[in-house]
């Protein structure tokens, strides 16, 4: 198997394993699949935390108004009667004025909160260090636990204008927002090796050939962006080593040129005869009578 590293830019994203033989239109629509739904946990997880902080979403009328306004606008938020959190709320107020307020006691916030790090943790781009592949079952498995999370604490459901509620259900509004700039269309993606377009009419072998125990590096990004960055010829940590070097032989050089003694030539190093003594067996050799 191929193991692909995914990256959007410069920042890795994902492993990925496939065939050498795999036509790269299913390739390309798998790994736009993953991409997209690795960002849907990562806006879930984001709005699932909001939810546990301040409640469930003000209705969009409501939303950044203060208690006055509201008052005089006569508003009211018809869903904060049924959409009460298992065990009670408590007041916690949203500084944004988003949500209402109405925040999960705190036995079923810490339920919320665990499912968003057991979430975080099985789409992690650290999955990457590990060598773990990633596939779309995955994602799907995060999807399902921040779900099951969800229903745990507000069995009632949520308001349907609730963020939390559009993403689970898949028809979040992303357009306008910069949430929705990350996502990539399985019809504009793009993947891209060595500076190469891989054509999706053709195959993977078409390119790195038939060796099934190949890793390479391919990015991802929309169509008309133009061939991504290459990659650097060595990587960062190459690089903060070389510098470190770099700088300890001019701390070094600095030393040499400030020493204008001649202690040195005391030194053992500095000796003409000493590779002379050594061969004749005279190293080392006291002349202290006994």
């Amino acid at each position: 198997m191929v193991l692909l590293h995914v990256k959007h830019g410069n920042e890795s994203q994902f492993l990925l394993e496939s065939d050498a033989q795999a036509p790269l239109d299913e390739l390309t629509a798998r790994a736009t699949r993953i991409y997209n739904g690795r960002l849907r946990v990562e806006r879930l997880c984001s709005g699932v935390e909001e939810l546990a902080s301040h409640g469930a979403a003000l209705p969009p009328n409501m939303q950044g108004l203060t208690e006055e306004q509201l008052v005089e606008l006569r508003l009211r938020d018809e869903w904060a009667e049924s959409c009460v959190p298992s065990g009670g709320a408590q007041l916690s107020p949203d500084p944004c004025g988003r949500r209402g307020g109405q925040a999960p006691n705190e036995k079923m916030q810490e339920v919320l909160r665990k499912t968003i790090q057991e979430a975080k943790a099985l789409i992690s781009k650290n999955q990457v260090q590990a060598n773990v592949f990633m596939t779309m079952e995955m994602v799907q498995e995060a999807l399902d636990q921040l779900r099951g999370a969800v229903t745990i604490v507000y069995p009632m459901q949520l308001p349907p204008h609730d963020p939390v509620r559009m993403e689970i259900e898949d028809r979040a509004e992303l357009a306008g927002m910069q949430a929705g700039l990350q996502v990539i269309d399985e019809k504009e993606a793009q993947l891209w090796w060595a500076g190469k377009h891989l054509q999706s009419d053709k195959k993977l072998s078409d390119y790195i050939g038939k060796n099934e125990k190949t890793k390479i590096i391919i990015k991802i990004q929309k169509r008309g962006q133009g061939a991504p960055a290459r990659e650097p010829i060595v990587s960062e940590e190459q690089q903060k080593q070389m510098m470190l070097q770099a700088y300890r032989r001019q701390e070094e050089l600095k030393k040499l040129e400030e020493c204008e003694s001649d202690d040195h030539l005391s030194s053992n190093w500095a000796d003409a005869h000493a590779l002379k003594r050594s061969f004749q067996g005279l190293r080392d050799i006291s002349w202290r009578p006994k």
